[in-house]
């Protein structure tokens, strides 16, 4: 075996080291390189989805008949080669910027940028396109209402950005080169130098100030090696710790649903999170906005001017009862909390919270409420009236009669509203009181028919269902049963005076849901009361509808059951008249 000298060992030993720590910086720099180019291409597209977003938004745009206002927006879109698709939350495509036809187009719900998306907000996926053959670079993004992709040519262009130079790893080999030949020259006269480099290091260890010069005479490589390992694992402990904790604040940060930033007493930033990024793009309406600019925006006004105060080391902060700032921006429809807090060194944070759902749902109470209170004093009202009548001893008999069996028929009303409104409010507030068992959806939907068959009959209904084969899913049997009885019931009562046919259809199955459409022929409805058909005590026609003796709930009831049991539910005009809607139901609670 060939034994080599000592300053060979050494030589060998640091160009071993120096190898690793080249290849690890070139590793490091590779991957860094790589993320800073994906994350700079997803920047520029995400832009371009918020733009395409806000711009429907704005314009209050539907994807599927405004094609010409959606293909203007590409003279704000300063980028060519961008494709842009609008897909809505079931996976239909409502709009392609490249094809004509988006009703053609498959579902794209499985698209992995779409998955991605569903799961975690935005997504991406490199892939030749099944549609135009061309080879994109997809990204798409969640905005709870529909899923805006844009895409942009993976071509010469498009690949030249994302390539990684390699003049780099050239420049280290280079490197690595000269530095080994330096070594070699270098370690012929190292020997001399050891024994000093062993106190040198000893006395690092034991941190030691070393003010003399040093000369390094003859040593012992073995304890200076020992030595070294010891101050780098000191180092590398310390490092680890530090990271672990820096770590952990990120993933923090990373977790909140609300935006934070942390600034210096000079407004320059520390740390921020993307949340806070996203609600200042929106509040001030720019894209590129740095957080250090944010004070410049108007609706911070009134933060910048609490910040002046304390930020001057004139004003003395509290150290018992630090300052802070809370405040209401609203843009766009949205709501945005506003707070800030001063630390003792004058350094400060602010946090956006996004609070459009809780006014939302503040004023939605609101309207209930109201509504509620509405709705039962008029059923009250009419019984008291016949009541008092009633107390008339000079009222006859056939008017007496009368009078009762309408005070009943208020009474049982009053008893339907109560009854709907309790089961609303216990789907809203307590979900998990509802049972769920394994039951035959067909059979629950032919029991609902039946219980009904005398208001069919009396209707002339043919009532069509198709079930391609008996479905059992685990649900709620109560809910499930008010679901398809009020969608019967429903069209029974407004679908015409007769002759109406009503189709229940399980068209589509995937892994995770079951699709249906349930249709009625008759009378169409306004394609604009669509966006309120859903609401409590909303009706199309409000004097027919208490005629009839509905309450205003029926399909309020049928969309909360609905998403109880993990689906959707959508209403539109039938083509061939009357009114159709299509839902899912989930496979798996």
């Amino acid at each position: 075996m060939l034994k080599l000298k000592y300053r060979q060992k050494l030589f060998v030993y640091l160009s071993g080291i120096f190898l690793l720590f080249t290849t690890l910086v070139l590793f490091l720099q590779y991957n860094r390189e790589k993320a800073f180019k994906r994350e700079q291409m997803e920047m520029n597209l995400d832009n371009i989805a918020e733009l395409t977003y806000n711009y429907i938004e704005k314009k209050n745009l539907d994807p599927k008949t405004s094609y010409s206002q959606l293909d203007s927006l590409y003279y704000y879109i300063p980028t060519n080669n961008i494709r842009i698709t609008i897909i809505n939350m079931f996976g239909k495509v409502l709009y392609d910027s490249e094809v004509s036809d988006p009703s053609k187009m498959e579902n794209h719900l499985h698209r992995p940028e779409i998955k991605l998306a569903q799961n975690s907000g935005s997504g991406s996926h490199i892939r030749e396109s099944s549609t135009t053959g061309y080879e994109y670079y997809y990204y798409a993004k969640n905005y709870e209402n529909m899923f805006v992709r844009v895409a942009a040519h993976y071509d010469v262009q498009v690949k030249n950005f994302m390539h990684i130079e390699k003049i780099f790893l050239l420049y280290l080999l280079v490197l690595f080169l000269v530095t080994w030949g330096i070594l070699s020259l270098v370690l012929r006269n190292l020997s001399g130098v050891l024994l000093k480099l062993k106190d040198f290091a000893s006395r690092l260890s034991k941190g030691e100030e070393i003010e003399e010069k040093i000369v390094f005479p003859d040593g012992e490589f073995g304890e200076i090696s020992n030595q070294i390992v010891e101050i780098y694992d000191k180092l590398t402990a310390a490092k680890s710790t530090i990271e672990i904790e820096k770590n952990k604040m990120f993933s923090h940060l990373i977790a909140l649903n609300e935006g934070i930033a942390f600034y210096t007493p000079s407004k320059k930033k520390i740390l921020r999170n993307n949340h806070f990024i996203q609600f200042i793009n929106i509040i001030s309406k720019k894209s590129n906005i740095s957080e250090e600019d944010i004070f410049e925006v108007k609706e911070f006004s009134k933060l910048n001017s609490f910040l002046d105060v304390y930020l001057d080391k004139d004003k003395e902060i509290p150290q018992n009862d630090l300052p802070h700032f809370e405040d209401v921006v609203y843009r766009d429809k949205r709501t945005f909390n506003l707070h800030a807090i001063v630390f003792a060194d004058r350094s400060f944070e602010v946090v956006i919270r996004d609070i459009t759902k809780l006014e939302k749902q503040k004023r939605i109470k609101e309207q209930i409420t109201s509504n509620i209170a509405h709705e039962l004093k008029t059923p009250i009202t009419i019984v008291l009236g016949y009541l008092d009548l009633l107390r008339n001893n000079d009222i006859n008999p056939e008017d007496a009669k009368k009078y009762i069996r309408n005070a009943y028929t208020q009474s049982e009303r009053l008893s339907d509203l109560i009854e709907d409104i309790t089961l609303l409010q216990k789907m809203s507030e307590a979900k998990d009181k509802f049972s769920f068992e394994n039951l035959n959806l067909n059979e629950l939907i032919y029991e609902a028919k039946d219980s009904l068959a005398l208001n069919l009959k009396e209707k002339n209904c043919d009532v069509k269902i198709r079930l391609p084969k008996p479905i059992i899913i685990n649900a709620n049997r109560s809910l499930l049963f008010s679901v398809f009885y009020n969608l019967f019931d429903n069209a029974i009562k407004y679908g015409g005076e007769k002759d109406i046919e009503i189709s229940v259809n399980n068209y589509l199955e995937d892994s995770n849901y079951y699709y249906f459409s349930f249709s009625n022929t008759g009378t169409s409805i306004d394609k604009k009361l669509f966006l309120r058909i859903f609401e409590r005590f909303f009706r199309v026609d409000d004097d027919r509808s208490r005629e009839k003796g509905g309450t205003g709930l029926g399909l309020a009831i049928v969309k909360n059951a609905i998403q109880l049991h993990g689906g959707e539910i959508t209403a539109g005009n039938h083509k061939n008249g009357g009114v159709e809607f299509l839902f899912t139901l989930s496979k798996s609670l």
